[in-house]
């Protein structure tokens, strides 16, 4: 039980001590960052998606 208290102690200490947090405006680039790049990878894969299928019912018809 004292070294589940330790590790939590030391845990704890760590994250308020040795950890740096990102700045809020920092935080803030960074998300939109990453939605523009999530919905740029989304619209990429939807395109290919929708060529795909073209071909493959211009295929399928033949």
């Amino acid at each position: 039980m004292e070294r589940l208290k330790l590790y939590i102690l030391e845990s704890y200490n760590e994250l308020v001590t040795k950890v740096t947090w990102p700045s809020w405006s920092n935080l803030q680039s960074s998300t939109v960052v990453v939605l523009v790049a999530s919905i740029l990878l989304a619209l990429v894969i939807f395109l290919m998606d929708v060529v795909s299928k073209g071909v493959l019912d211009q295929i399928y018809s033949l």
